[in-house]
């Protein structure tokens, strides 16, 4: 393999002015210019990216580091990032937890010796990262996603999650359902409770009782889903209209209606939460709340490049406004 004393040993020229050709980072006649082109296209030369790095202190890579889950609002989510990343000239590193504790700081041990320039972070409160392993790199930036931090010295990127259960909730009850059950995802995580205690809120407002079983506690899968609504179905009094707190879990109460007959939204109204892409491809189209993914994830790769350029900046929290997208999985029990 060619090295950059081969380039210049064929040049004629020392190797700073190989290297002031390739970064194009000082003036070098056209002369000189051509006969190092020509000795890098000669010899094949690639410029190592390891060297550069060490050189300049930076990869020019992020890691990303999630729990793994078959929930697509994680797939776009990454998209997202990984699209952000390319327009701005970075590569990403994604690794998968699986939901184990020893995978991931495992995983985090090898993102932060890959000397990686900032870390996306996407993982449930009770699935953290060593913080033993995060403070062997007290200047590495840190962008949390959908969760709380260890402390204040990170950002932070969430979703408005009580606004959008609420908003989720209310439009049930505006539709004239009072029968509201809720299928929570797992309570452990922030967003889950929060949206959660927007539709408690929302119904306590209205005046409506959350009867007893209406609340059940799923896993933002879409089994969790289908599980979650059979125990509803098989409550005295069947709930007339259901909050699943992802669009995950809609999938599988849509499945689990399905296997006992019934139809959305003539028997239960169906309302998810994520807007994730198959929701409009359902049958029928899932009304739900979006989240905006592909900003979620312009807005982290930028708030973590912020906080390269300005490492000295206060921590940020960042809070991502839900909206309702209205289709067709919720009727009208008022006439309207």
């Amino acid at each position: 393999m060619a090295t950059m004393k081969d380039v210049a040993r064929m040049a004629g020229v020392s190797t700073s002015t190989v290297s002031h050709v390739i970064n194009n980072n000082r003036f070098v006649s056209e002369a000189i210019r051509d006969k190092v082109t020509a000795a890098i296209d000669s010899l094949n030369y690639a410029p190592s990216a390891l060297a550069r790095s060490l050189k300049l202190n930076q990869t020019r890579t992020i890691g990303m580091l999630l729990t793994a889950s078959s929930n697509p609002f994680y797939s776009e989510v990454v998209r997202g990032v990984e699209r952000s990343c390319y327009e701005r000239g970075y590569s990403l590193i994604l690794c998968n937890t699986d939901g184990d504790a020893e995978r991931m700081n495992r995983s985090m041990e090898t993102l932060l010796q890959k000397r990686v320039d900032g870390l996306l972070l996407m993982c449930t409160e009770n699935h953290r990262p060593s913080q033993v392993a995060l403070s062997r790199y007290p200047s590495l930036p840190i962008v949390m996603m959908d969760w709380a931090p260890f402390g204040a010295a990170n950002d932070v990127i969430q979703d408005n999650a009580l606004l959008g259960g609420e908003m989720a909730t209310e439009y049930l009850i505006r539709r004239g359902y009072q029968r509201i059950a809720c299928i929570t995802g797992p309570l452990d995580k922030t967003t889950a409770l929060e949206r959660l205690n927007g539709y408690r809120q929302a119904m306590h407002r209205a005046g409506l009782s959350v009867l007893p079983g209406y609340e059940v506690c799923g896993d933002f899968e879409f089994e969790g889903g289908l599980s979650s609504m059979d125990k509803l179905l098989a409550l005295p009094q069947r709930p007339h209209a259901v909050f699943a707190s992802n669009d995950a879990m809609a999938v599988g109460v849509y499945q689990a209606l399905y296997k006992k007959g019934l139809r959305v939204p003539e028997d239960v109204a169906v309302i998810g939460y994520d807007d994730i892409q198959l929701a409009q491809y359902m049958t029928p189209p899932l009304t739900t709340i979006h989240q905006p993914k592909d900003s979620l994830g312009e807005l982290a790769i930028d708030t973590l490049l912020h906080r390269l350029q300005e490492p000295g900046a206060d921590p940020q929290v960042l809070v991502l406004t839900p909206e309702l997208v209205v289709r067709e999985s919720v009727g009208s029990l008022n006439g309207n």
